[in-house]
């Protein structure tokens, strides 16, 4: 026996308290934390472009394991930063997990298979690499060959032929107790090999193409863990597949739950087997103490509660999407779990157990939604297990639309305040994620954006601020809902004050950042006027640290706010302080080389441009349309002349109490606009002689 190996009957595990969520990060965490975002600076390259740590002491294995479950968790491993493992002297790995991971067979054979392994995950591992290639990788390993006792390679392509001629092989991992192949490109003959292990208890062939379980005989005396969930091309008799279950006398966990979207078990075999299951007594399968049945519709209240009373040990049923989860004798049993959606501490159970099915998940989280509606207490449990299911499935849609609405249920109002930090500050991180994932998404994005509008939780919990304020605005240049610009202004009016200057002046430099210039948006005005946010603003156009792209943009801002003295509601001596400052900043800019905007339309600039309006709204509005004429006045000619631009010009250059920079750059767009106009009349007159002499 393998010393502290995990129990196959062990318990789902739960959550955190609100306790624990409350406690700091231990110091292990923390340097593990530092230790993946510096990685790149604590390494040196080999020649192959791996990293080598430069300095690493023997580190011990649960330290090892936790660093590389971190960089998992993260999604920093690659062939690159794997790299570091091949160490297998400092950090020496028990337990790998390399779950939805980008490694390619050749960095997992050197990183990873030179050590002494008890666990592998490599579900859903992308890049090249096939389950075959892990197998035989591993059994080359002698180390690995006895200490080995858990493999998942859950949505791998097998590759199983590849095997056939290799010493190195799936029998050759002797110590192996706990093997997962759900979603694989599994078969009958593939399966005969699978449970020819002398110690297989634990074995997991959900969502496959097996087509018969008569396999499973040859392990029916070690077999205690069967997951069979979703088998669509199941070809057996109910009387074949109900003769081979009841053989499996060791049995105390069996799955045969389905998906309740694409099931149809109504003419299915493996449907009246499990109907022949709950009929019979406990001297059938006598040592099972948890049977999932979720998702199978055509069963009935009698037959579960003839079972459930037939069997006094059962300690778990999963009644998921099945319509009888309410049934009363579920209640009688004290120590019975079930799945379902009766109750929210039976949609949690779901959340728990069902972490890696997006159809369960899909389930649970729109009972949840519903039942959390008029939520007003803080739920820490509940919230977890939503976020949680964000992280387990980072790119379906279906599950962040729900999650993020169950989300905002949980944390609106004041639920917010009585929440763990700890845990809020994982779901904000969650919620960012899921923003940046479904950037085209407007429910999802909506969802998340309702959640971030709190005060509470932009001002007291630790997040990447950076990162939503980018999220933000750039969602607010594209989405028109008046009612959701509102939220984001105020939630961004908030972030920016958090940014340091550098974070700023690179917030300005990113793509699409305080372009389409929202202070344009009238609606938008009103919520603008928040007094730290233009402050902020009017110190982004005076640093000339700051990248000129962003000072421009912050001035166009600030004369649009300015411009209206009829929708100012802020101290008039803030709106004069703008204006000085618009007038001594603009005044100082000399003209760019580079191009920072390009305009569909100048229409804005008109209401700026009025003889009235203050020097320094003038002045930002002459300096943006000369600056962008000058660098294609092919493109803004038109412009100038049909939308009425040119007159405002005329109208300046000529006023009496026009500022001498203002008249200068005036006169200067309007004689660029005439020359342009000369030369095209040059070139008209020059392709007409040259059309009459082609043709005379």
């Amino acid at each position: 026996m393998i010393p502290n190996r995990p129990n196959v009957d062990s318990p789902v595990a739960g959550g955190r308290t609100s306790e624990e969520w409350e406690c700091p990060e231990t110091l292990c965490d923390l340097c593990l934390d530092q230790v993946c975002l510096n990685l790149e600076r604590l390494c040196s390259e080999r020649a192959d472009g791996s990293l080598l740590l430069s300095s690493a002491s023997v580190l011990p294995r649960e330290i090892a394991d936790q660093l590389l479950h971190k960089m998992s968790s993260e999604g920093i491993v690659n062939d690159k930063t794997i790299g570091i493992f091949r160490q297998h002297k400092e950090l020496r790995l028990s337990r790998a997990c390399l779950r939805r991971c980008l490694v390619s067979a050749e960095a997992f054979r050197l990183a990873v298979c030179p050590h002494r392994l008890r666990e592998v995950d490599a579900s859903w591992a992308r890049g090249d690499i096939s389950g075959a290639q892990i197998i035989s990788d591993l059994a080359s390993n002698p180390k690995c060959r006895s200490s080995l006792w858990k493999l998942s390679l859950n949505g791998l392509c097998l590759d199983w032929a590849a095997l056939a001629d290799s010493g190195n092989n799936l029998r050759s991992l002797k110590g192996l107790r706990m093997l997962s192949l759900a979603g694989t490109d599994l078969n009958d003959a593939v399966l005969e090999d699978v449970c020819s292990l002398p110690q297989l208890e634990s074995l997991d062939i959900s969502c496959t193409a097996v087509s018969k379980l008569t396999a499973l005989l040859r392990c029916k005396t070690t077999l205690r863990c069967l997951t069979a969930h979703c088998l669509r091309q199941l070809e057996s008799t109910a009387d074949a597949l109900f003769s081979v279950l009841v053989q499996l006398d060791a049995l105390r966990h069996l799955d045969l739950s389905d998906d309740h979207f694409i099931a149809q078990d109504g003419d299915r075999s493996d449907g009246d087997a499990v109907l022949y299951l709950l009929r019979v007594g406990p001297e059938v399968l006598p040592s099972l103490v948890s049977l999932d049945l979720s998702g199978r519709r055509r069963m009935n209240e009698a037959a579960v509660a003839a079972f459930v009373e037939a069997r006094k040990e059962l300690v778990f049923l999963g009644l998921l999407a099945t319509g009888i989860c309410a049934c009363p004798a579920l209640s009688a049993q004290k120590n019975l779990k079930v799945t379902g959606q009766a109750h929210e501490k039976q949609l949690c159970e779901a959340l728990r157990r069902y972490g890696d099915r997006v159809c369960f998940t899909r389930e649970a989280l729109y009972h949840l939604y519903i039942l959390t509606t008029d939520s007003q207490k803080p739920q820490t449990e509940i919230l977890e297990l939503v976020v949680k299911s964000m992280q387990s499935h980072p790119t379906s849609l279906l599950i962040h639309l729900l999650a993020t609405a169950c989300v905002f249920n949980l944390t609106a109002l004041d639920q917010a305040k009585a929440l763990p930090v700890g845990l809020l500050c994982y779901t904000v991180t969650q919620l960012l994620r899921s923003m940046k994932t479904f950037h085209q998404h407007t429910q999802v994005q909506k969802n998340c954006l309702l959640a971030l509008c709190s005060n509470y939780i932009l001002q007291n919990i630790s997040f990447d601020t950076y990162l939503a304020a980018t999220l933000v605005i750039n969602w607010l240049s594209s989405y028109k809902d008046p009612t959701l610009q509102r939220m984001a202004v105020a939630v961004i009016s908030i972030l920016v004050d958090k940014l340091s200057t550098a974070e700023v002046a690179k917030l300005g430099e990113d793509i699409y950042i305080m372009k389409n210039n929202i202070a344009e948006v009238e609606e938008l005005q009103r919520e603008l006027m928040v007094a730290d946010l233009l402050e902020h603003i009017v110190r982004l156009l005076q640093d000339t640290k700051v990248v000129m792209e962003v000072r421009y943009f912050a001035g166009g801002i600030l004369a649009h706010l300015t411009s209206r003295p009829e929708a100012w509601i802020l101290d008039e001596k803030l709106r004069s302080h703008i204006l000085e400052e618009l007038h001594v900043s603009i005044a100082a800019w000399t003209h760019l080389e580079n191009e920072i905007v390009v305009y569909r339309s100048l229409r804005p600039f008109c209401h700026l441009l009025g003889t009235c309006q203050p020097t320094g709204v003038q002045l930002w509005a002459v300096w943006a349309i000369h600056f962008v004429t000058t660098q294609d006045a092919l493109h803004y000619s038109w412009m100038l002349e049909q939308e009425g631009v040119t007159e405002h010009l005329k109208a300046l250059a000529s006023h009496p109490d026009s500022h001498t920079i203002i008249r200068g750059l005036s006169e200067s767009i309007l004689f660029l606009l005439e020359s342009h106009k000369g030369a095209e009349s040059h070139s008209s007159w020059q392709k007409g002689n040259q059309s009459r002499n082609c043709f005379c």
